[in-house]
C-alpha cells in the first residue's frame, strides 16, 4: 500500500521562497534589493504563467496585469496587516527587549513612501 501524495500549499511554496531570499540577504545584506529582485522575479514568472494560460496575450494583457496587480495588492495588504499587528525586531531590539519600557521602531529604509 502506498502513502497517498501530500498536496504542498501556496504557503509552504512561500516559505521555501522566503527562506532562500533569507539566506541571499544574509550573503548580500541588502533587503531592499533582495525584494526588488523577488519582485522582478515574481512579475517575471507571472508574465510567463499567463502567457502559457492565454490563448492571446496581446488581447489578454491588459486583463492579465489587471489580475496580477489585484492579486498582489491583496496579498501585500494581508501580509502589512500582520506586521502591523505582530511588528517585526531587529536583533538588538530582541536582545534589549527586558527591562526596555518603550522602543524606537527599526529603521527600515526598504519600505519606501509613496505619494501621488
Amino acid at each position: 500500500m502506498s502513502e497517498a501524495k501530500k498536496e504542498t500549499t501556496i504557503f509552504q511554496l512561500a516559505d521555501q521562497f522566503i527562506a532562500l531570499a533569507n539566506e541571499i540577504n544574509a550573503r548580500e545584506q541588502d533587503v531592499s534589493k533582495v525584494g526588488t529582485a523577488m519582485r522582478f522575479a515574481a512579475s517575471r514568472f507571472n508574465a510567463f504563467e499567463a502567457s502559457l494560460k492565454s490563448a492571446d496575450l496581446s488581447a489578454e494583457r491588459d486583463n492579465a496585469i489587471e489580475w496580477f496587480t489585484n492579486e498582489y495588492k491583496e496579498m501585500l495588504t494581508d501580509n502589512l496587516n500582520d506586521h502591523i499587528k505582530n511588528p517585526s525586531m531587529s536583533k538588538d531590539q530582541e536582545s534589549k527587549e527586558q527591562g526596555a519600557t518603550e522602543q524606537e521602531p527599526a529603521k527600515d529604509d526598504a519600505v519606501q513612501i509613496f505619494t501621488k
